[in-house]
């Protein structure tokens, strides 16, 4: 069995990600800047900003999953320089959490995937739709649904493949541990590809009152998202918006049956399970 370091261990894919691999027997460290951990798996202090959490965290690991940075536009900057410790520590396999909508070479953590072929032997990039849970959990759409019952973007009428986290984890747990990653370029989305107003009309259903998509202008997404991350990244987030209205995510991909041998999740059936009274 593998010893696996999960960075991000507290976030969305790697808290679904760490229980997952302990069931199978793997050992696991948990990595976060304050970490904990389920049963059967070590937690381990972690800061991409901190180098001297690097050591610790590598130790006997020869498998990673890496969740860049929250925020950061370069993420690469810290990232590369980790992974040729990791490389020199003995880890031969990463699987590396971008986006959909970033390519090899693309902005942010598009350095990083362009660079992996480069650094580690064995690799695999995730590159997730945007996920369900943006609507549930810590999110600005979340907030607004609860304060304001509104979803606002700059996606227009736009299509997304939105995708549960559970299914990006079961796929990240395939490439960490199969005998060969399954592919090194995985576009992970849900069955579907919704619109905004469609995501806003499925929980006005299940909920039993109206949630509705307020359209915005790219420079007001942008301003909105700078109140809670910086410029820059929001930004970038906002540019995405408008691509999505352009069509960049209307797409699915059967990435998920594929690597774990069943369908997707549908959106209707996580928002029964999420917004049901």
């Amino acid at each position: 069995m593998s010893t696996i370091l999960v960075t991000g261990a507290t976030g969305t894919t790697g808290s679904r990600i760490v229980p997952r691999l302990t069931a199978l027997g793997h050992t696991v460290k948990a990595a976060a800047r304050r970490p904990t951990a389920p049963a059967g798996a070590r937690p381990v202090r972690f800061d991409w900003y901190d180098p001297a959490t690097f050591d610790e965290a590598l130790r006997g690991t020869d498998r990673i999953y890496l969740v860049p940075p929250i925020g950061s536009p370069d993420p690469a900057a810290v990232m590369l320089p980790f992974l040729e410790r990791a490389r020199a520590a003995g880890v031969r396999r990463a699987v590396l959490l971008s986006s959909s909508a970033i390519p090899a070479g693309g902005p942010a953590v598009g350095q990083v995937h362009a660079a992996l072929a480069d650094v580690i032997d064995e690799w695999a990039v995730l590159r997730p739709s945007w996920f369900m849970q943006n609507f549930t959990d810590q999110h600005l759409h979340a907030d607004s649904i609860r304060k304001e019952g509104t979803i606002m973007t700059a996606t227009g009428t736009g299509r997304v493949g939105f995708v549960d986290a559970d299914d990006i984890a079961a796929v990240a747990v395939h490439a960490l541990t199969d005998a060969t990653a399954p592919g090194p370029d995985l576009v992970i989305t849900g069955p579907q590809a919704l619109s905004y107003d469609d995501i806003a009309a499925t929980i006005s259903q299940v909920m039993g009152r109206p949630v509705r998509h307020r359209v915005l202008t790219y420079e007001q997404m942008r301003d909105r998202l700078a109140t809670e991350i910086p410029e820059e990244f929001a930004a970038l987030l906002a540019r995405l918006d408008r691509s999505i209205a352009e069509g960049a995510e209307d797409r699915v991909t059967r990435t998920v049956e594929r690597v774990t041998g069943r369908p997707p999740r549908t959106f209707s059936d996580f928002a029964r399970a999420a917004f049901t009274p």
